[in-house]
């Protein structure tokens, strides 16, 4: 789980810095009020059901689960990749295609390790230019899940340890060999 969350982290960081395929006042960490709280949460999803939003939510928690600062879970990912998937129709059929897929094989009642091998199978497959529904609603929502963890603050503050506007007497140095 912390390899996986590394990795994680890594393309969040990359992720700040690259073209989103969202508006850019879509992104999670953009709804922030002026006292620097974040936006309350909505009552209830928009895009999709009851189920599929659990769905929704038990894939991110197992993309990003809780470790020393909260998962994806903790973070409103869901609510982001629902508010996402209300505003994109494209995106919101690759979702519900993949939800599908998942309810079909009883997702919601396997163990976590059983999950967690039908995700990696996908991602495997996904990796390997498969461009089946399971695949593409796996990019998406893995997508989703890393843009709107590391553009929430708990993503951003919590687990990057972004400062914000501060002043720096200099850059830290990269500890990535290749760079």
């Amino acid at each position: 789980m912390a390899e996986r969350r590394q990795a994680l982290k890594i393309m969040g960081a990359i992720g700040v810095s690259c073209m989103f395929p969202y508006e850019a006042d879509e992104l999670y960490g953009q709804h922030v009020h002026s006292d620097g709280t974040e936006a309350a949460l909505p009552a209830k999803p928009t895009a999709f059901n009851t189920t599929e939003f659990g769905l929704v939510a038990r894939v991110a928690d197992l993309i990003i689960p809780a470790t020393d600062t909260p998962g994806a879970v903790g973070a409103g990912v869901p609510y982001y990749i629902d508010m996402i998937c209300a505003s994109n129709e494209s995106l919101k059929r690759t979702m519900l295609a993949g939800l599908r897929w998942l309810a079909g094989m009883r997702f919601a009642s396997l163990n976590e390790t059983a999950q967690i091998a039908v995700l990696e199978t996908v991602s495997k497959s996904a990796e390997s230019g498969g461009d089946g529904e399971p695949e593409r609603f796996w990019r998406a929502i893995k997508s989703m899940t890393a843009d709107g963890y590391y553009t929430s603050r708990i993503g951003l503050r919590d687990e990057l340890g972004y400062k914000g506007n501060t002043v720096l007497d200099h850059f830290p140095e990269s500890q990535i060999p290749e760079h």
